[in-house]
C-alpha cells in the first residue's frame, strides 16, 4: 500500500489559507512591491566571459529540474503559495523534462535540446542575462545566461573562482545549504520545525554518523595532513568557497534578498531585519558530506536482519536445507545477474568463505534495537512521531539503500560518428530546490560543468570537462559490517582487545516551536547513540549465553571528508586525460559510486569505495565477534583506518563494448551488500535495449537517449516477469470470465510494450490503465500466495525484511519519499522469475533452493495465480491508490506522479512519472587535446 506523503517544513504553505485575511489586504500590493524592491542587487556589466577550450562541438546537453535558482525572496514565496508564480529560472527546466516521456520516440540528434539543455563551456555574448563581480572582486566573474539562469564561474585566481564558486552556490541554494548543514549535525528541527518529515530526517542521518565538533573537525585535518600539496590545495579551496557563500550572506543580508524561509521559520524578522544567518564555516561542509554519503555512498549493513532470516530458515527446513535456501534467496552471486563488467572477468569481493570464522548469531528472541530517542515531550512524544523514528531506524539499518541513477555509456566502435556516447546521470530524487545544482567553473587548475550537491560546489561532482564527461550510479558493496562486543560490568561498558571499556555517549536535545512554516505544536526529545571503537550501537542481544552489543562499522565513518581529492582531480584538466588518469581520480573516491567516463575515443568504468580487507574466514553477511581475530586487518581503532582492497581488485574495464548501469550487480563475483540482484533487474531494462543497440550499430546521442527514456516508462514486472506468469495461466482454458478479463487486458498491455504512459501527452491517464491497476494489486498477492505457504509465516516475514516485496511507482522510497519517480530497486521479481519458471520445467541457473508456487505443481500454481488474479481485479482503483495529500484516492496518474518535494517555499506541479536520473547529460565529444 503506498504510504501516505511525508509533511515537509512548508507543506502548511501549500494554498494561501495560511494568510487568508493577509492576502485578501490592500496592503499586499505595497508590501511585496516594497519587498521585491531589493531583487536588483546583481547589477550587469558589459562584459561577457569567453568560452574556455571546449572539445564537445556543441554535442554536451544536460538538465536538472525543476531551475536553477532555489532562493525565493518573501515576497516571491508568497506571491508562489497565493498565485502560483514562479520565481526566474525556478522551473524552467521541469518543462523539458517532463515532456521526454511523451516526446522521445520522435526524437533525434537535432531535437535532443528540446529537452535538455546545451552544455557547452561558457556563453555566447547575445545569451548573457548577467554579469557580476561578486563582493567586488576584480578576479572573478559570475555569467548567467538568459536560458536557464547557471552561474558560469571564471576565475583569473584559484582563490577568486573558488570565491565565486561559494557566492554562486548562495545565491542559488542558500536555504537548502543550511537545511542539509543541520541535518547532517542531527539538529532541523530546531532549526526548519518539528514537522515529522523533519524528525524523521534528522533521526535518520545523526544516527548514521552521529559526531561531535571534534570529529567534524578532525576528518579536515586529516585529509589535509595525508594528501600533501592537493590536501593544502583543498583546504585552501574550501576555504575561499566559504568565504564566497558567507560574502553573500552579508549582502543579502543587509540588502534584505535573502531567502524568505529565514522569516517564515523564525529567524529574520520581515519589518526590523533583526535575527541572524549564521555564517558557514568548515566542519558544516563535512557535515553536509555526511548526509550526501548516507543516501547514495555507503553500502552495507543488514547483518542483523541476515542472521535473524537465517536462524528462520534453519528452525523451518533445519540447518542443512535452512542454509541452503537462505543462500538461495540471497542471490550473492546470482548466474542469472546483469553485468556492468559483461566480459567474464572476475573481481572476488565479501564472498562466502568455505569455512566461515568469528560468527556471531544471536539465541532466537533476543535481538532488540537500540533506541535513538529519549525524553519526548508534545508533538514528539504522538503516535505518529513514533512511526516516523521507526520507519527512519529501519531504513537507516538496513541494506536497502536508495541506490537510485543509472548510465548509458557505448564505445565508438559502435556508434554512426565512431565516438563515444553516453547518456548517465544521478537519480536524486526530486526536490524544491533539488539537492544538486549546475555551474560552470574555469580557473587555474579548475575545468568543469555540471552538478554538484549544494554546499559542497567547490568542485563540479558529475558533469564534463574540457575533452571528457563522467557520471556515477550508487554501487553498494559492502564497506559496512556488524560487530558484536561482549559486555562487561554493565550495559554501558564492553570488551576491547582483553580491556573492559567504558561506551562514549553522543548525545543532544532538539526542541521546536511553531512557526509561519511549520505549525507543528511545540516538542522536543533527546537523542542519544552510544559509541564504541567498533562503531555506534544499534542493538543488542544474547550470543553464546552472554549479553553483546551491535555495532556498525563503515569504513568511511570518520572519513566523509577523503573524497574531495577525487573531485579535484576531476576538475583538474592538467590529471584526468586519458581512461587512466580518470580511473586514478576516482580512486580516490571512499564512497561507493560506480564511475563512468567518456572522451572523443575513449570509455572507462570504475567502482570506487574504501573496501575493507576482511580476516580470514570472516563473512561479511553476519555480525562477526569484537575480536583482534576477526577485525579488518591492519584497523587502527583511533582513526578508522584498515588495508583496503587495491584498485586491481575493484571492477573496473576501459573500452567495453558498452556499460549499463542501474544500481545492479558490477561484476562477476562482486557480491553486492542489497539483496535482489537475480534473474530480474531494473538493470535488464537498460541492458537488453543497449545490447540490441549495439548488435544493430550506428548508435546515434539520440538512440541511446531514446533506449534509456523507453526504459524509464517500463514496468519490469510486466516486461521481465509477467510472460512467464501469463504462460502458466495459460496451460489451461482460463473459464472464469473474471480471470478471463483480466489475462485479456494484461496480455494487450504486455503486447503494447508494457509501459506506464500517458495515452496522450499531457492527459494524466494512462494507456492500459485497467492492465496496470491489476498488476499493482496482483504483485503483493500473488508473491505472498506463492511464497508463504513454503516458507512459513515466520521465514517470509524475516525475507521481507531483508528485501521488499514490491516497489512500483506509487510507494515509497526511503529519504526521498512518495513520488519521487525512482522505481523498482528492491522486489521479489527474481524470485518469481525463477520458481515460476522451475514450475513451468525451464533451466533456471541458481534456481531457489525449492520450489513454491503450488508446492512445484503446475495446476497448483495456477490454481494460485488464477486466485489471487481474480481477488485483485475485483480491487477498484481507489483501493489499489488510497491517495494522499497530493492525490486523491483512486486517481492512478497522480499515486505514480513525480513531485518536487519541498525543502523550501516554493512549489511545483506535478510530472508524469519516468524512472529515469534527475540530473542527466547526454554527451558526444568530437576532438580530443
Amino acid at each position: 500500500m503506498p504510504r501516505r506523503t511525508p509533511r515537509t517544513m512548508l507543506d502548511r504553505l501549500r494554498t494561501p489559507r495560511r494568510f487568508p485575511k493577509f492576502l485578501m489586504g490592500a496592503s499586499i500590493c505595497v508590501l511585496i512591491a516594497g519587498l521585491l524592491s531589493p531583487l536588483s542587487h546583481a547589477a550587469a556589466a558589459d562584459t561577457p566571459v569567453l568560452a574556455a577550450n571546449d572539445y564537445c562541438g556543441g554535442q554536451c546537453s544536460d538538465i536538472l529540474p525543476a531551475g536553477q535558482n532555489g532562493n525565493a525572496t518573501l515576497a516571491e514565496i508568497i506571491l508562489n503559495q497565493a498565485f502560483g508564480t514562479q520565481p526566474a529560472h525556478a522551473e524552467d527546466q521541469l518543462g523539458p523534462y517532463a515532456n521526454l516521456a511523451s516526446g522521445h520516440p520522435a526524437l533525434t540528434d537535432a531535437k535532443i535540446n528540446d529537452f535538455f539543455r546545451d552544455a557547452s563551456f561558457g556563453v555566447p555574448a547575445d545569451q548573457v542575462e548577467s554579469t557580476l563581480k561578486p563582493a567586488g572582486r576584480t578576479d572573478v566573474t559570475i555569467v548567467r545566461d538568459k536560458k536557464t539562469g547557471v552561474p558560469h564561474i571564471t576565475g583569473t585566481t584559484r582563490y577568486g573562482t573558488e570565491f565565486g564558486a561559494g557566492y554562486a552556490a548562495a545565491q542559488d541554494r542558500l536555504w537548502l545549504m543550511d537545511v542539509f548543514r543541520h541535518v547532517g549535525r542531527g539538529k532541523l528541527t530546531p532549526f526548519a520545525g518539528g514537522a515529522p518529515s523533519n524528525q524523521g530526517l534528522e533521526q535518520e542521518f545523526w544516527r548514521h554518523a552521529p559526531y561531535t565538533e571534534a570529529d567534524l573537525q578532525a576528518q579536515i585535518d586529516s585529509v589535509v595532513a595525508k594528501n600533501g600539496a592537493r590536501g593544502q590545495q583543498a583546504l585552501a579551496d574550501v576555504r575561499a568557497y566559504l568565504d564566497g557563500i558567507n560574502a553573500y550572506i552579508d549582502a543579502a543580508d543587509s540588502g534584505r534578498y535573502f531567502p524568505g524561509e529565514y522569516v517564515l521559520t523564525g529567524h529574520k524578522d520581515s519589518i526590523t531585519n533583526a535575527g541572524t544567518i549564521e555564517h558557514f564555516k568548515e566542519t558544516d561542509l563535512v557535515a553536509l558530506a555526511s548526509v550526501i554519503g548516507a543516501l547514495f555512498g555507503s553500502g552495507g549493513g543488514g547483518e542483523v536482519n541476515n542472521a535473524i532470516s537465517l536462524l528462520a530458515a534453519q528452525s523451518r527446513y533445519g540447518v542443512e536445507k535452512g542454509t541452503q535456501v537462505w543462500e538461495s534467496f540471497r542471490e550473492r552471486n546470482d548466474p542469472e545477474a546483469v553485468l556492468t563488467v559483461h566480459d567474464g572477468e572476475s573481481f572476488p569481493y565479501a564472498t562466502k568463505p568455505a569455512v566461515p570464522q568469528g560468527a556471531a548469531m544471536p539465541a532466537a528472541g533476543t535481538v532488540t534495537e537500540e533506541p535513538l530517542v529519549y525524553d519526548r515531550t508534545g508533538s514528539a512524544a504522538t503516535a505518529g512521531a513514533a512511526r516516523t523514528s521507526a520507519a527512519a531506524t529501519a531504513s537507516a539499518l538496513g541494506s536497502a539503500r536508495r541506490g537510485m541513477s543509472n548510465a548509458l555509456v557505448v564505445s565508438g566502435e559502435h556508434t554512426a560518428s565512431g565516438h563515444p556516447i553516453a547518456v548517465f546521470g544521478p537519480q536524486t530524487g526530486y526536490f524544491a530546490p533539488q539537492l544538486l545544482m549546475l555551474q560552470e567553473i574555469q580557473g587555474p587548475g579548475l575545468s568543469a560543468r555540471g552538478a554538484s550537491f549544494a554546499g559542497l560546489s567547490m568542485y563540479v561532482e558529475l558533469g564534463r570537462g574540457q575533452d571528457y564527461a563522467w557520471s556515477a550510479t550508487t554501487s553498494g558493496q559492502d564497506i559496512i559490517d556488524t560487530y558484536a562486543v561482549e559486555l562487561c560490568q554493565d550495559d554501558t561498558h564492553y570488551l576491547h582487545r582483553g580491556t573492559c571499556t567504558a561506551m562514549e555517549k553522543v548525545e543532544q536535545t532538539n526542541a521546536w516551536k511553531p512557526t509561519t512554516a511549520d505549525g507543528t505544536p511545540a516538542g522536543s526529545y533527546r537523542m542519544q547513540v552510544w559509541r564504541t571503537k567498533y562503531g555506534p550501537v544499534t542493538h543488542r542481544a544474547t550470543v553464546d549465553g552472554k549479553k553483546v552489543a551491535y555495532t556498525t562499522l563503515r569504513s568511511s565513518f570518520l572519513h566523509e571528508a577523503d573524497s574531495i581529492i577525487g573531485f579535484q582531480m576531476l576538475n583538474d584538466p592538467g590529471h584526468v586525460k586519458s581512461p587512466e588518469t580518470f580511473q586514478s581520480a576516482v580512486q580516490h573516491i571512499n564512497y561507493t559510486f560506480n564511475w563512468f567516463y567518456a572522451d572523443s575515443e575513449h570509455t572507462a568504468y570504475y567502482n570506487s569505495g574504501d573496501n575493507p580487507v576482511r580476516a580470514a574466514g570472516v563473512d561479511a553477511e553476519f555480525p562477526v565477534r569484537a575480536q583482534p581475530a576477526y577485525e579488518w586487518r591492519n584497523w587502527t581503532p583511533a582513526t578508522n583506518t584498515a588495508d583496503y582492497t587495491p584498485p586491481s581488485e575493484h571492477p573496473n574495464s576501459i573500452d567495453q563494448d558498452y556499460y549499463i548501469s542501474w544500481n545492479n550487480k558490477q561484476a562477476k563475483d562482486y557480491t553486492t551488500a542489497p539483496w535482489g540482484n537475480g534473474s530480474v533487474h531494473r538493470g535488464n531494462l537498460l541492458d537488453d535495449r543497449v545490447r540490441r543497440l549495439v548488435t544493430e550499430g550506428g548508435v546515434t546521442r539520440a538512440s541511446l537517449t531514446r533506449a534509456m527514456a523507453d526504459a524509464g516508462l517500463a514496468d519490469l514486472r510486466a516486461e521481465d516477469v509477467l510472460p512467464k506468469l501469463l504462460q502458466v495461466i495459460r496451460t489451461s482454458p482460463v473459464t472464469d470470465q473474471a480471470a478471463a478479463a483480466a489475462v485479456t487486458r494484461l496480455s494487450d498491455w504486455v503486447t503494447a510494450g508494457a509501459k506506464r504512459k500517458e495515452t496522450s501527452a499531457g492527459s494524466k491517464t494512462y494507456a492500459h490503465a485497467e492492465a496496470i491497476r491489476i498488476l499493482d494489486a496482483w504483485w503483493p498477492l500473488l508473491v505472498k500466495a506463492e511464497f508463504e505457504p513454503g516458507l512459513g509465516s515466520g521465514l517470509y516475514t524475516a525475507m521481507t525484511n531483508n528485501l521488499p516485496v514490491d516497489e512500483p511507482p506509487s510507494a515509497g522510497h526511503g529519504p526521498t519519499g512518495s513520488h519521487a519517480g525512482s522505481s523498482f530497486q528492491y522486489g521479489w521479481w527474481s524470485y518469481v522469475h525463477k520458481d515460476i519458471r522451475a514450475v513451468l520445467g525451464e533451466p533456471v541457473r541458481g534456481a531457489l533452493a525449492e520450489p513454491y508456487c503450488g508446492g512445484g505443481s503446475l495446476s497448483a500454481c495456477r490454481d494460485v495465480l488464477i486466485s489471487t488474479l481474480k481477488q485483485a481485479a475485483g480491487r477498484t482503483a481507489a483501493q489499489v491508490y488510497p491517495g494522499d495529500e497530493l492525490c486523491s484516492a483512486g486517481d492512478q496518474w497522480c499515486a505514480d506522479s513525480i513531485n518536487q518535494r519541498t525543502l523550501g517555499g516554493i512549489k511545483h506541479g506535478k510530472i508524469s512519472w519516468q524512472n529515469r536520473p534527475t540530473y542527466q547529460q547526454v554527451v558526444e565529444f568530437t576532438s580530443h587535446r
